[in-house]
């Protein structure tokens, strides 16, 4: 295809370019939905997917996608008004509108998302993306058609409304450059927008190294968690059939646009995959083939970097930089906002960036990077221009067949933009890898460029804040990197095994502990240091099952027994701790506690109670060793990584204060200290009460789920915690899928796929999801047929 041809079919300003389009002709699609309202998309090309695609994601949840393009646009204020926030799901922040418009409006003013897509691949996108997001944006628009357009939305919430509207390919494009940058520059819109220089007689406050410090400990990481996973993938020597098997769970918001949408997608002879994508992206991002299954898990690689420049006295736009004072760049970006009597008026502000990216006060909605009259901090985002090769990425899966392509699709791009990727196959080979598009620090430069304040955020939260005065603290190239300033796929950790291989969110260390991946470049993430309590319930599982001593019959996996692991819901920090907390103890919740089965089922008594407490305690003291701020009284030994830090102070004024403080939020909330999780950890949808097993992943449960705690009433809604789950039975001919969408396929409350999925979460039941045409065809309850325009 000819680089003018794919600009074209790309779509770019395809309203103005649609009188010169070819003729349109008709190409088939065909939608049939199954249980649960899942669409299986049968097409004889990718537009003809991507339309199909369109129209049923439309249909589903409407108002989040148009509001989702609305805040793309930078167009926000413009119909919500400049003053509100809203939650960006899983990376910290809720920007204000007029940042998020002035951010979102330079990326367009820049034309950021032009400029990519007309790269040929493998930096710009395939021909095939190509097609499918013209097809998805003709889906889309033909649907809203259908109905009438906004005022005929099924919608309530969002029926009538002037930004319900149709869209464009560059708006589709915009939301896959969003997702790029999520935990890159997408956590900082709020402190980019808003970023401006100190006046003559500024007074900051304190400083960032102050900022820093008085945060807790893994503070950023924290504030990242809403974007978390779990996954296994097991191969054919834990596996009682010798084929692959593969569990994964994505730990995403249950609101908003960083949602997933089950499909199946089939091109006969050229493409056959199911599974999950965030809205917007009519490709699975999360899923199986045939050959092979796949999931992903947040990484803890920094895919960005923040520079601390030294200001010129009295000129707080010229920076020290290459020996020399250079101005800032300054873009004067302009929005439409609507003012509080209802009239439309235009507002400018100057947004100012360095040669090492944007400007910022504030990263994961952490207000520590304040522009003094002295220093800022510039924000060097790896992922600003990586959403070609990332999208070619996640196409590449669709296509995979086996392990061996996986790995081969990974190196080939290095586009994966925040997660690691965990997969099985047929044969039984169980695969990890976090390769991706990651910024090209060695160990040696990230020491040498590390500052004061650089090694006061490195110490604290494993950020670095590289000095910028130097450009040899840029990031730099390998010999295998596949664009400049990006860490060559040698250098990214992977691991191929026949046993099993996990990732619950910490590092790549401990992927399987009889292999423990060490020597990668720090900005990666950590070696030989305590894993996180859910880790090690995620691995000690896997180990009591290949050893048959978790109470399950035999030993090893099957398709039954990995879905009984995953939602056994133990809880690792009571295993740790119950025992020793409630000796000698007659205080009438110890009594409770006692008592209790160590899950957080729905009818086991001294959950909640536990909850409370392991929250409360966990959130007093992080650190892995036995100090007066550690519950434990063994420290972490390197050596037994899995079963250490271990033991409870039971006298240490801060179990005795979790105590305390567990025991009075269960009186204010008006619960028993005996309260299950049926009647305290709910949610309400289309009028009924859910209750919702599991809990958050701080107390060392492998089946997270992150709930609200209404001081008043207990846990009243969840936030974020499993999404798309899918546990997958590689058999040769045709997988076998169990699956759950947790809180449905739609976010239109009259929709029968509102809430219908929660149930079946909350009865621990699953979609037995077809995937061979025979199976499809017996499952169908609603069949479509559409022409498709195509070139």
């Amino acid at each position: 295809m000819s680089q003018l041809r794919r600009v074209l079919g790309l779509g770019v300003l395809a309203g103005a370019l649609g009188a010169i389009a070819p003729a349109a002709q008709a190409a088939d699609v065909t939608v049939t939905r199954t249980v649960f309202g899942v669409p299986h998309i049968k097409a004889e090309s990718f537009r003809g997917i991507g339309y199909g695609y369109g129209r049923s994601v439309a249909e589903d949840n409407i108002c989040t996608l148009a509001e989702m393009y609305v805040t793309v646009n930078g167009e926000r204020s413009k119909f919500f008004g400049p003053d509100a926030s809203y939650s960006v799901g899983g990376n910290g922040t809720a920007p204000n509108n007029l940042n998020s418009d002035f951010y979102f409006q330079r990326v367009k003013d820049r034309k950021t998302v032009e400029k990519l897509i007309a790269v040929p691949p493998p930096v710009g996108p395939r021909e095939e993306v190509a097609d499918g997001l013209q097809g998805y944006v003709d889906g889309y628009n033909d649907w809203l058609a259908s109905v009438g357009g906004s005022a005929g939305v099924p919608d309530p919430t969002c029926r009538g409304k002037a930004w319900v509207r149709p869209i464009t390919v560059l708006d589709a494009y915009r939301r896959v450059h969003q997702l790029s940058i999520l935990a890159s520059e997408g956590a900082a819109i709020d402190g980019i927008g808003g970023a401006q220089p100190p006046g003559a007689k500024s007074t900051t406050g304190a400083s960032a190294a102050d900022r820093v410090s008085a945060l807790p400990p893994q503070a950023l990481d924290e504030a990242l968690s809403g974007l978390g996973s779990n996954a296994y993938a097991l191969g054919r020597d834990a596996t009682q059939d010798g084929h692959g098997l593969l569990y994964g769970n994505p730990h995403f918001p249950w609101t908003g646009s960083e949602r997933f949408y089950q499909s199946h997608i089939t091109i006969p002879g050229v493409v056959d995959v199911t599974g999950g994508s965030l809205l917007g992206v009519p490709i699975v991002l999360i899923g199986a083939t045939k050959g092979v299954a796949w999931s992903h898990t947040v990484s803890t690689a920094r895919r960005f970097v923040p520079y601390e420049v030294a200001l010129l006295p009295g000129q707080p736009e010229w920076y020290w930089n290459s020996g020399k004072f250079q101005r800032m760049k300054r873009e004067n970006v302009t929005v439409q906002v609507r003012t509080a009597s209802g009239a439309l008026e235009s507002r400018t502000r100057t947004l100012y960036s360095t040669k090492h990216g944007s400007i910022t006060t504030s990263i994961t909605g952490l207000k520590i990077f304040p522009w003094t009259p002295l220093t800022a901090v510039a924000l060097y985002d790896g992922n600003g221009e990586n959403f070609g090769r990332m999208i070619n990425t996640f196409f590449g899966m669709n296509e995979a067949q086996s392990v061996a392509d996986v790995d081969r699709n990974l190196r080939k791009f290095t586009g994966m933009p925040w997660v690691n990727t965990i997969a099985a196959d047929t044969a039984g080979n169980a695969y990890y890898a976090d390769i991706g598009n990651v910024p090209g620090v060695s160990n040696q430069k990230y020491n040498a460029c590390l500052g004061l304040l650089g090694r006061i955020t490195d110490a604290a939260q494993r950020l670095p804040v590289f000095d910028g005065s130097k450009d040899s603290c840029l990031p730099s190239s390998d010999a295998d990197s596949v664009v400049p300033g990006i860490l060559g796929p040698s250098k990214l950790p992977s691991l191929q095994r026949t046993d099993w291989v996990a990732n619950m969110n910490d590092s790549y260390w401990l992927s399987n502990p009889a292999k423990p991946l060490e020597g990668y470049p720090r900005i990666v993430g950590d070696e030989r240091k305590a894993r996180t309590l859910r880790t090690r319930i995620g691995i000690k599982q896997v180990q009591d099952r290949l050893a048959g001593t978790d109470g399950l019959a035999g030993k090893g996996f099957n398709l039954d027994n990995v879905r009984d692991v995953a939602m056994g819901n133990r809880v690792y920090s009571a295993e740790l701790w119950r025992d020793a907390l409630v000796k000698g103890c007659s205080r009438a919740s110890c009594k409770v506690l006692a008592k209790w089965n160590l899950r957080n089922d729905l009818d086991e008594p001294g959950a909640v109670l536990w909850q409370r407490f392991a929250t409360r305690l966990v959130s007093f003291s992080p650190i892995p060793l036995p100090t007066p701020l550690s519950p434990y009284t063994k420290g972490f030994d390197v050596k037994d990584p899995v079963n250490t830090p271990s033991g409870l102070l039971q006298a240490s004024p801060i179990v005795v204060g979790a105590l305390n403080d567990a025991e009075a939020d269960m009186k204010k909330a008006g619960l028993p200290l005996d309260a299950t999780l049926r009647t305290a950890q709910t949610v309400t949808r289309q009028g009924q009460v859910i209750p919702i097993h599991g809990g958050p992943h701080s107390t060392g449960i492998f089946n997270v789920f992150t709930p609200v705690w209404d001081a008043a009433k207990g846990y009243t809604d969840i936030v974020s915690g499993g999404s798309y789950i899918q546990a997958v039975h590689l058999k040769p001919g045709c997988p076998e899928l169990r699956t759950i969408v947790t809180y449905g396929q739609s976010t239109n409350p009259e929709s029968p796929y509102y809430a219908d999925q929660t149930k079946l979460l909350s009865n621990k039941q699953w979609n037995t999801l077809p995937f061979c045409g025979d199976d499809v065809a017996a499952q169908a309850i609603k069949t479509d047929n559409w022409g498709v325009p195509g070139t």
